[in-house]
């Protein structure tokens, strides 16, 4: 190859090539460039290998450097490090697969007539190398990310499942991947290789960089594996392979940490899964996930719909219904009135719609697969749709003296809170419930936040979360009621959820600051002290490593907080309280006002709820201990 410019100090080097002004000749040069480098040995190799891994990271639609040749170069260059370690080792080779793999990645994440021909290249046996870990976990880390772009086309899907091992070495990855990379690199920082803190931090080095890189990836790891078995998961020979109990049970929990925004980890795949008859039976069959499922039905996280929708599939499933209908309900009740989820219009509505089925084919068969609690929530349910209607039809002057019987009975709720009479008042919400009109939904919001806060009081998790949740669901916007946020963070806590807690927390944080509330702590973006203490412990308890932590002795026990790693080095000064500063804050501020915001349906007819004391209104901090005064 001619020699690109006469400052170079490289005969033929890459970077002169794509300098060549002659498209021909600068096409030439770039097909016989890939032909031979994998067979030369000269020092510098790694500079090329970065520049076409920024070529195709910046323009991976881009078709020249496929018809000319650089899925077979890099496949090629895979194999030469595997299987001669002598040139792996020299210069900065070290770097070349995992570079190679990664592009191989690049251009076949979106087009799939480049995967075609990356299939043709014969990229898959040496990327199946790496996926079985005959490197590093940085390797595994670009293979399973490159075998899950080919994975998803269903040209080159046939390519990939014909290579048996591939699903089950996913599947171990999946389950491994955090232990791995926790125990091979974030553990011992004096035995990190050098070459995987230089591609974790790109020359921006520093421990502390590092260990947050090595989460990110780990994540990255996890998440990967997960969207190449869920290509597999989508036909349904594959299930009996997936769907194997000491797997299943981990895949509510691979959230793929809180650093991985876009994917749908876990609950994705499980999602999946349940979309086959023949995958919902081994879901059903395990009451941890149906119960996880539920948790994350009822969080506020962009993966709520999926798991509603997975547990919405069990119950239209005869197979299945009966051994999950008395988890589920309790949970599905409490999101019945959500009217959109993102993209998914009348959710609540087909929530209704499929519990009504399941009540009407307990009649039907005479045989009740259900529990008489489960029953009845039911039918308490469908009574209060019912209701709604039945407002609808009646003259307005009725409708605002419920309106009014109901403001008296939460006054006297909040005058029995106000003297520590939590469970009056708790009972005394419940009653105006019954009377406040079903479509006055600002007015149920409150009623049904301050009844949470009540059973957060009265140590009643369960309920505190059950009724935090309608007042969510309820709310306009959706999942955006800070008081029910801050509830139900609290609720979790008790319950040691610590990842919905975090996420409610956050959620909580972030309405605070975008309130115009004058009075509110947050006017000046600060933080609550008590909502900061929350998040530190929450991270802690949710921290992606802690489980291989715990199991290599980075964490001697839970809740200690001690031994090495970015959250386990910390001392578990956690121990928060939210009580209120002082006996007149907090709670009542809001019962005391009916209503926290103006927004609402425009069929809501609550005016007569509101008065001037809302415009006092406070994000409080209650207690856990007691009642007040």
């Amino acid at each position: 190859m001619e020699k690109g410019s006469t400052d170079c100090p490289y005969p033929g080097c890459f970077f002169c090539v794509m300098k060549e002004g002659n498209p021909s000749k600068r096409r030439a040069s770039i097909l016989k460039f890939f032909r031979e480098l994998p067979a030369q040995d000269d020092d510098g190799q790694v500079l090329p290998i970065s520049g076409l891994w920024n070529t195709a990271m910046a323009h991976p639609n881009d078709p020249e450097f496929i018809e000319l040749g650089i899925f077979e170069c890099m496949a090629a260059l895979i194999w030469k490090g595997l299987k001669n370690r002598r040139w792996l080792s020299h210069d900065q080779n070290i770097y070349i697969p995992y570079y190679a793999a990664h592009i191989i990645g690049s251009y076949t994440m979106n087009m799939e007539e480049f995967s075609e021909s990356a299939v043709h290249a014969g990229v898959i046996p040496p990327l199946v190398e790496l996926l079985r870990g005959r490197l590093t976990w940085v390797e595994q880390r670009v293979a399973v990310r490159a075998l899950g772009h080919l994975a998803t086309y269903s040209s080159t899907f046939p390519s990939i499942a014909s290579q048996g091992e591939i699903l089950e070495l996913s599947i171990q990855l999946a389950m491994s991947s955090l232990e791995i990379v926790y125990s091979h690199f974030y553990q011992y920082v004096d035995r990190r290789l050098s070459y995987h803190c230089d591609l974790l931090t790109r020359g921006m080095g520093g421990v502390e960089m590092e260990s947050r890189k090595a989460e990110e990836w780990a994540s990255q790891l996890q998440c990967w594996s997960l969207q190449l078995i869920n290509s597999f998961a989508f036909k349904a020979e594959f299930l009996p392979t997936i769907c194997k109990p000491e797997f299943l049970v981990k895949l509510p929990g691979m959230w793929g940490g809180l650093v991985n925004e876009n994917s749908p980890a876990g609950i994705g795949l499980l999602r999946t899964i349940c979309h086959h008859k023949l995958g919902r039976g081994p879901v059903a069959s395990c009451p941890s996930i149906i119960e996880a499922l539920c948790n994350i039905a009822r969080s506020s996280d962009d993966w709520q719909y999926m798991a509603i929708e997975c547990l919405l599939w069990l119950l239209q499933d005869p197979s299945t219904c009966h051994k999950i209908i008395d988890k589920a309900v309790p949970a599905l009740v409490d999101l019945a009135d959500i009217t959109a989820l993102g993209d998914h219009k009348k959710l609540g509505d087909s929530i209704v719609n499929v519990l009504q089925e399941c009540l009407q084919q307990s009649h039907g068969t005479g045989v009740s697969s259900m529990s008489s609690r489960t029953k009845e929530a039911i039918e308490e349910l469908l009574k209060c749709k019912q209701r709604l209607k039945w407002e609808k039809t009646i003259p307005k002057e009725d409708l605002h003296i419920k309106q009014a019987a109901g403001l008296v009975v939460k006054l006297e709720g909040n005058s029995l809170f106000s003297s520590g009479n939590i469970s009056g008042a708790a009972s005394k919400y419940s009653e105006a419930l019954a009377l406040c009109p079903v479509r006055s939904k600002r007015e149920r919001v409150v009623l049904y936040s301050n009844r949470a806060q009540c059973h957060l009081l009265l140590q009643q998790p369960l309920a505190a979360i059950s009724d935090a949740t309608r007042a969510l669901c309820l709310h306009s916007p959706l999942n955006r009621h800070a008081k029910s946020l801050w509830r139900r963070a609290q609720a979790y806590d008790m319950l040691g959820l610590g990842k919905e807690s975090l996420l409610d927390a956050i959620l909580f944080i972030n309405e605070c600051s975008q309130s115009n509330d004058p009075d509110l702590c947050l006017r000046q973006n600060k933080v609550p002290d008590y909502a900061e203490r929350l998040v530190k412990k929450q991270m802690r308890a949710a921290w992606l490593f802690r489980e291989a932590a715990v199991k290599h002795g980075g964490v001697h026990c839970e809740g200690d907080g001690s031994g090495g790693g970015m959250y386990g080095g910390e001392s578990d000064d956690s121990e928060w309280e939210t009580a209120s500063g002082s006996d007149d804050g907090g709670i009542q501020d809001e019962m005391g006002g009916g209503g926290d915001h103006d927004d609402g349906d425009d069929d809501d007819d609550d005016g007569e709820w509101r008065n001037e004391d809302e415009k006092n209104s406070k994000y409080d901090k209650p207690s856990l201990k007691g009642g007040r005064g």
